[in-house]
């Protein structure tokens, strides 16, 4: 009999151990895993993102003076170039004629001037022994001085034959890079069409539109942050040279120019590129990665008007439990929220797994 007793004793705590364990096993699997760390002080840029394209800072386009045939270009894309250098040669035959027959004009003319001198010097003496009337000196004055005129005409021409002359070898106004070439030897040439590009990339340019909110932000020599699609993992520094006085009456936005180091040359003209530019730093606040945030919006009556509101949420842990916080933000970027109330340092802050909590919830810490 008290063997039975003893068994039956022992069965009962066997099965109430099994339940135990299976509630506890119950209650552990219920909890929602998260990741958490504690919250923090710290410092926050604050920024203003815009896209834009990059440019070379100088960029000058060649024409030609002369509507004529294109004998040869000199220079190709991507050739360096000084100034002065020769770029290309329009066909000349017919200015070097004219040339020569100006010079020839320009002869003749003083040959005229000569024997007018002497005629003129001749009259002259002969008038002031009163040997020749005032009308016979007159004569002879006019027809001299007509030809120092001529010689200052011809001598005008040439020197104007000899700029046409020059004008059809085509130098570079700017030493540089040869960016593009437009036409090909035998083309003709168009003083309306240029002929090749010159730039000077030694440092880049970006331009953007900024808006009018933005205008009173930002400021000169201002530090900028840039990045390419070409080198993903690199951050190109530059800082904000001029900020356009005026708006475009259309847009009510301002064009602003931001100059990049470019001595390596891996930044083409052309190329799409994000732009930051660092406008302040918030020393010593409340941070909160962006991404852990629930944003949610609403429709409020703010100063009794209806006004789209967006509110951020973040979840924190306490006993083992999940409790939602509304954040009172002070600055907002795409890292990181600066909050001026709603949490405190040292608080356990949710940013894994806060998408499965809702308020109250427990959970259990699986990050080390």
């Amino acid at each position: 009999m008290k063997r039975l007793i003893f068994i039956s004793l022992l069965s009962i705590w066997i099965f109430s151990s099994c339940d135990s364990s299976k509630e506890n096993v119950n209650e552990e699997s219920e909890k929602v895993p998260v990741e958490v760390e504690i919250i923090h002080r710290g410092d926050l840029e604050q920024t203003l993102n815009y896209n834009g394209d990059i440019k070379a800072e100088f960029e000058v386009k060649v024409f030609s003076k002369i509507a004529d045939r294109i004998e040869q270009f000199y220079v190709d894309e991507g050739d360096d170039i000084k100034k002065g250098a020769r770029l290309a040669k329009i066909y000349s035959a017919t200015i070097e004629q004219n040339l020569r027959q100006t010079e020839a004009a320009l002869t003749a003319a003083k040959a005229q001037e000569v024997n007018l001198r002497v005629e003129f010097d001749r009259v002259k003496r002969l008038y002031k022994e009163n040997a020749m009337s005032k009308q016979q000196y007159d004569a002879v004055s006019t027809q001299f001085e007509a030809a120092q005129a001529q010689v200052v005409q011809a001598e005008a021409m040439l020197s104007s034959a000899k700029s046409y002359l020059a004008d059809a070898q085509i130098t570079a106004p700017i030493s540089g890079i040869i960016g593009k070439r437009y036409q090909e030897d035998g083309d003709m040439a168009n003083p309306a069409m240029p002929l090749l590009s010159i730039v000077q990339m030694e440092r880049v340019k970006i331009t953007f539109n900024a808006t009018e909110e933005d205008l009173g932000k930002l400021q000169t020599e201002q530090q900028a942050r840039v990045s390419v699609r070409t080198y993903p993992d690199r951050i190109f520094h530059g800082s904000l040279k001029r900020i356009s006085p005026i708006l475009d009456p259309l847009t009510r936005m301002a064009e602003v120019e931001v100059i990049l180091d470019n001595t390596a040359g891996l930044l083409k003209p052309g190329m799409y590129a994000h732009v930051e530019v660092v406008t302040g730093v918030l020393k010593d606040v409340i941070l909160i990665p962006r991404y852990v945030s629930i944003e949610s919006t609403t429709l409020e009556k703010v100063e009794g008007q209806d006004q789209v509101v967006k509110n951020y949420f973040v979840y924190i842990v306490e006993n083992s439990a999940s409790i939602q916080k509304k954040l009172d933000v002070r600055y907002i970027n795409h890292r990181a929220i600066a909050v001026e109330s709603g949490v405190t340092v040292g608080d356990t802050l949710v940013v894994t797994g806060q998408n499965n909590l809702r308020d109250g919830l427990p959970v259990k810490i699986v990050n080390k």
